[in-house]
């Protein structure tokens, strides 16, 4: 483990850029930046443009590190280059900023009021060539939807045990059972889930350290014992589809929480924008999320 990068994360002030949408939720993120899928014809051409929207915004003087810790990645974005160099290694080199990457394979049927990972069936390999391209770290997306015991159980067991391989071989995964802010028992689902993901921290060695991924929650500072607990890294917060300034106001509430904003990040930046256009609307995001998460 990069032991700079570890204490950027721990320590730093800032926040992490999700730039991890994958197949299902690639085109929707191409439209809301102004491609239409009339633009493309094939998967392979979404994924290049995708990756052109991802370099463009990677690459902006307003993506610093003065402000952003991190930056997730989807598994094609790592495995592109980025002015000649590999995306992680660009991040690292050019942006000081700490590159982790999306391994999960999407959501399963929804079940006792939640929604587990779908098996990662290739994840020995999947660790082996994140570690050659110089990843960080991991992150990994369930969804709760109901305050049903066993369901959120379910997903925090299968978090943590998967977890624990991304332990094993080396990297810091982010564990994230995203609330469903459109819950009916967003509250009772958030109480739940603290409860859960405090049995499993208290069970990890003191070797092993892990980072979260969760919705502001309903109760104000209800995380704050995790984000203080020995083997958590950090909390980050998902946006959850709330808007940049919503987001903003409801994580400047939790103390010690900082943002992990995917759509509140680029929900302003338009293909068909000047470099400066692109490039304010950039800042003024980032300095946005900036000031919230600190």
């Amino acid at each position: 483990m990069n032991e700079k990068q570890f204490d950027k994360v721990k320590n730093g002030k800032g926040f992490i850029a999700a730039l991890d949408q994958s197949g299902g939720s690639t085109p929707k993120a191409l439209a809301a930046y102004g491609v239409l899928e009339n633009s493309y014809s094939n998967e392979d051409e979404m994924f290049t443009l995708v990756h052109d929207m991802r370099t463009r915004i990677i690459t902006s003087p307003a993506f610093d590190a003065a402000h952003i810790l991190g930056a997730i990645l989807f598994e094609q974005t790592m495995d592109r280059e980025i002015e000649g160099m590999y995306t992680a290694d660009y991040l690292t080199e050019k942006k000081d900023i700490v590159p982790f990457l999306k391994i999960d394979k999407g959501l399963a049927d929804e079940a006792n009021g939640v929604q587990l990972m779908k098996p990662i069936t290739d994840l020995d390999e999947l660790l082996k060539r994140a570690n050659e391209r110089h990843i960080f770290g991991t992150k990994m997306r369930s969804v709760i939807k109901e305050a049903n015991e066993e369901g959120i159980q379910a997903v925090v067991d299968q978090q943590f045990e998967i977890g624990k391989q991304i332990i094993a071989a080396g990297l810091v995964p982010i564990i994230e059972p995203e609330v469903d802010i459109h819950s009916a028992d967003k509250a009772a689902c958030e109480a739940i889930l603290k409860t859960e993901i405090h049995k499993h921290l208290d069970q990890l060695q003191d070797n092993e350290n892990i980072m979260l991924k969760l919705t502001i929650p309903t109760e104000t500072n209800l995380y704050r014992e995790l984000i203080d607990h020995p083997r958590v890294v950090r909390v980050v917060a998902l946006s959850g589809g709330y808007s940049t300034d919503v987001a903003n106001e409801k994580l400047k509430a939790n103390d010690g929480l900082i943002a992990s904003f995917s759509r509140a990040l680029s929900q302003d930046l338009n293909a068909n924008q000047t470099d400066d256009e692109f490039n304010n609307s950039l800042e003024k995001a980032v300095k946005s999320i900036y000031e919230a998460s600190i």
